[in-house]
C-alpha cells in the first residue's frame, strides 16, 4: 500500500511539473504578429547579407574544387583563399 501511495505522489509531482512547464512555455512564447515581426528583422533579409554569403559559399566552394583537383595539401597554405581570389578575378 506503502508503494502505491509513493508511485501515486511521484505521478502528481510529475504532472504538476509538466503543467507548469506548459504553463510557462505557452505564456513566454511569442505571439504571430511578434513572429512576423521578428523575421523581418533578421540579418539573412539583408540583401547585402545574403549576396555577402553567396559570394563567400562561392569562394569556398571553389577552394574545394581545386583542392580535389591537385595532390597539393591546400589545409598546409598560410592563406588558403589567395588562391581562389586570384583565379576568380582572371577568369
Amino acid at each position: 500500500m506503502e508503494t502505491v501511495r509513493k508511485g501515486l505522489v511521484a505521478v502528481a509531482v510529475l504532472g504538476a511539473g509538466a503543467g507548469v512547464g506548459c504553463t510557462l512555455f505557452a505564456l513566454v512564447t511569442p505571439g504571430e504578429q511578434k513572429k512576423q515581426a521578428m523575421l523581418q528583422e533578421m540579418p539573412e533579409r539583408d540583401p547585402r547579407r545574403r549576396d555577402e554569403a553567396v559570394r563567400t559559399k562561392e569562394l569556398v566552394i571553389a577552394t574545394l574544387k581545386k583542392a580535389a583537383a591537385t595532390d597539393e595539401n591546400v589545409a598546409w597554405r598560410k592563406n588558403w583563399t589567395a588562391e581562389a581570389n586570384r583565379n576568380s578575378r582572371s577568369a
